[in-house]
């Protein structure tokens, strides 16, 4: 493992909280995003500070890669529930 990376202990802590609180599918590719981020070494950083597979990671960045290409064509859903749902 390198011997430093730029998150301090506090930015660590709040990674793992969020990695913990994503489903599966959403982990691997916030995973690979920060191995994105940090370039050289960050697979092996990222895969320890989160407690995963860095296959996991590479699974996650093709998964990002195939996004990336259907991107032009996906429009997200302006509502996250359905009309209706969990109203007053």
């Amino acid at each position: 493992m390198p011997a430093t990376f730029p998150y301090p202990p506090d930015v660590e802590e709040s990674m793992r909280a969020m990695y913990l609180s994503l489903r599966e599918n959403d982990r691997r590719r916030y995973a690979a995003i920060e191995v994105a981020k940090l370039g050289h070494g960050g697979n092996e950083y990222v895969s320890q500070l989160l407690g995963c597979d860095p296959k996991t990671i590479r699974r996650g960045n093709e998964e990002l890669d195939t996004l990336r290409q259907a991107l032009p064509n996906t429009v997200p859903d302006d509502r996250v529930r359905k009309k209706g749902v969990g109203g007053n």
